[in-house]
Order: C-alpha cells, then sequence, then structure tokens
C-alpha cells in the first residue's frame, strides 16, 4: 500500500472564508437587480455604483432590506465603508474593491475609523444599529430578496396586462364613436334627400287617392283645357 499523504494541522484548522458585512451584500444585491437599473445600477464600466433617483430609491428600496428609508443615512453607512462621490452631477460613488461581477471581494472592505464629534459618533451609530438589528444570514436574506424581486416582476406583468387592455378598449370606444358619427351623418343625409324630393314633388290627391307623377301631369293639363 502507497503512504498516505501527510495531512498538517492548517489543513484541518482551515479558517472559514468571512462573510461581508450585511450592509455591502444588502448594497450589492440592489446594484445587482436589473428589475431596479433605471434607479440604483451600476456605471456603463461595472466599477462604482449609480443612484439615478434619489426618492425612489429611498422610498421604494430602501425599506425592502434596510430598517430605514433615509438616504442620507445610506449614503453615511457608504462613507463609513470607504466609498467616495465621484461626480457631481449624479449619485455615483466609488470604492475599488465594490466592483461588478467581484462580490467575492466585499469582505475585503472595511469601515473606517472614525476621529469626529460626538453627533457624527452618534449618527455612526445609530447607524450601526439598524445595519445590527436588521441584518439576517446571507442565505436568508438572499431568499427574501429573490421572493420580492419575483413579486416585483409578477406586479411589472399584471402593470403590463393592464396597460394593454386598457389600450384595447380606447381602440374600441374610438371605433364606437367613429361608428356613431357615420349612423348619425347617413340619418341625417337620408331625411335632407327626402325632404328635397318631397318639395320637388308635391303629393296631389284626387278623392282621397294619391296620385302618381304621370297622373298629376295629366290633371294639370285638361284643367288648363277646360279654360
Amino acid at each position: 500500500m502507497g503512504e498516505q499523504p501527510a495531512i498538517g494541522l492548517g489543513d484541518v484548522c482551515q479558517k472559514p472564508k468571512p462573510s461581508p458585512p450585511p450592509f455591502l451584500a444588502k448594497t450589492y444585491l440592489l446594484v445587482e437587480d436589473p428589475t431596479t437599473d433605471d434607479v440604483i445600477s451600476w456605471n456603463d464600466d461595472g466599477t462604482a455604483l449609480v443612484v439615478w433617483h434619489p426618492p425612489e430609491f429611498a422610498r421604494d428600496l430602501l425599506p425592502t432590506l434596510f430598517k430605514h428609508s433615509n438616504f442620507s443615512s445610506f449614503v453615511r453607512q457608504l462613507n463609513t465603508y470607504g466609498f467616495r462621490k465621484i461626480a457631481t452631477s449624479r449619485w455615483e460613488f466609488y470604492n475599488d474593491k465594490f466592483q461588478k461581477g467581484g462580490k467575492e471581494r466585499l469582505y475585503e472592505i472595511r469601515r473606517r475609523k472614525h476621529k469626529s464629534n460626538a453627533k457624527a459618533i452618534e449618527a455612526t451609530h445609530r447607524d450601526d444599529l439598524d445595519e445590527d438589528e436588521w441584518s439576517w444570514s446571507t442565505s436568508s436574506s438572499t431568499d427574501h430578496y429573490a421572493t420580492l424581486v419575483d413579486e416585483n416582476k409578477r406586479l411589472k406583468k399584471e402593470k403590463g396586462a393592464l396597460r394593454f387592455e386598457v389600450k384595447n378598449m380606447k381602440r374600441k370606444c374610438r371605433e364606437l364613436i367613429d361608428l356613431i358619427g357615420k349612423y348619425e351623418l347617413g340619418i341625417n343625409g337620408y331625411d335632407k334627400k327626402e325632404d328635397e324630393m318631397m318639395v320637388m314633388k308635391p303629393n296631389l290627391k284626387l278623392f282621397g287617392v294619391k296620385l302618381e307623377v304621370g297622373e298629376e301631369d295629366e290633371m294639370v293639363r285638361q284643367s288648363k283645357r277646360k279654360r
């Protein structure tokens, strides 16, 4: 029998790969979700995150993964983890370890230590409490977010179906209005034509009997001869 390879202490006691901070994991999920690209997404080269519409982001997306809907608090947390704003015309934030396709590097991002006044320390502490109280395991947060994404897709699908139905109903209403207009035009034209015929052909009666056009002409000629 061949010799079994020796198992070193390092092989047995390998350190588990550290998990990224919950704030970074949740933020990465938001940026990666293609259904919310109109609100938050990567920039063109995938090196920074961009919040395109802060009001909608704070109202609709932040509460799904965080315990608050405060955009300023979110930005403050980004700054705490070393993100910096790199554009003046939009909310674009950069961190060299927060890149598209680089989720495995999130655990390398470390929180900065603050050397500031009491108010800043209190605000940071409050953000930490929000994160800790609302944090969950990576698997459970992923499942929860996947459920939210599926629900969002379902609502968008229903919205599209309703929009198509409304568009179809508007088209039918226009067709009905056009048909009514043509019908009224035809009725009015028929009545006018009938009135004109009545003027051109007055009804003459003899002993209560309506005369035809030829009979009317003959009666007129006989009346003239008698005179």
